[in-house]
């Protein structure tokens, strides 16, 4: 059956294709993701979480469009719901996770034992069906790892409290605490967006401070002699 005949709507025209190229759009974060992950995997911290910042943005655009161009009727065959849950826990919880493995950033088994925690626990998360509340509240830390982690990377705490913050995180997101959607939750969501903007732009100018210092670093320790 062809997939025009697949189409609840059996809608056709500009309409029709916008919708499907929602479903791409919101694709495109796992191409973002595996982009991270390969950064990770080179050592190359901050270009990690620039990819994860373009992911960030791509997450928080699609939605908007998602609904203006209602694809539940107008794109059925794929469910964006789904979709957006695949790419979340790429970008979210798998890179994060990853990056935790890089000696430099967290000594092991540390770094492998907090990889653990957070993709077993957040896979759990995101099959949870009480997730969020009828108002579009988180239901528990909506392992937003991508934050979490980056904190970590600059300001490198002791392997212990990471592990102590991880793993207090992780045991959050299955509390009955609340928070923010910052897209999706009305009340106050200019003042939101504003301060996620502000957020944004300081965790930016953050990641490439801490990168320039660590290059500007190694110069001063060339000459350390080397452990044998």
């Amino acid at each position: 059956m062809a997939a025009k005949e697949r189409d609840k709507t059996g809608k056709k025209g500009p309409v029709h294709v916008m919708a499907y190229g929602v479903h791409v759009f919101t694709a495109l974060g796992a191409a973002l993701g595996f982009l991270a992950l390969e950064s990770a995997i080179s050592g190359h911290i901050v270009a990690c979480f620039g990819w994860l910042a373009v992911a960030l943005f791509v997450d928080a655009a699609d939605g908007p469009m998602a609904r203006r161009l209602n694809v539940i009727e107008t794109a059925s065959r794929y469910d964006g719901a789904v979709l957006d849950l695949v790419v979340d826990f790429i970008t979210y919880v798998f890179v994060p996770a990853a990056i935790l493995l890089r000696p430099e950033i967290m000594p092991q088994p540390y770094g492998l034992i907090m990889g653990l925690i957070i993709t077993i626990g957040s896979a759990l998360y995101f099959a949870d069906t009480h997730m969020k509340t009828h108002d579009w509240w988180f239901l528990g830390f909506p392992a937003v790892w991508n934050v979490v982690v980056f904190y970590i990377v600059v300001f490198l705490p002791p392997a212990w409290l990471a592990l102590v913050i991880v793993t207090a995180l992780t045991a959050m997101m299955f509390l009955p605490v609340v928070f923010v959607h910052p897209v999706r939750v009305k009340r106050w969501r200019p003042m939101t967006m504003a301060v996620l903007a502000i957020w944004s732009l300081a965790a930016v100018w953050s990641v490439l401070l801490a990168g320039g210092i660590y290059f500007l670093g190694l110069g001063f320790l060339r000459d350390l002699p080397e452990k044998e």
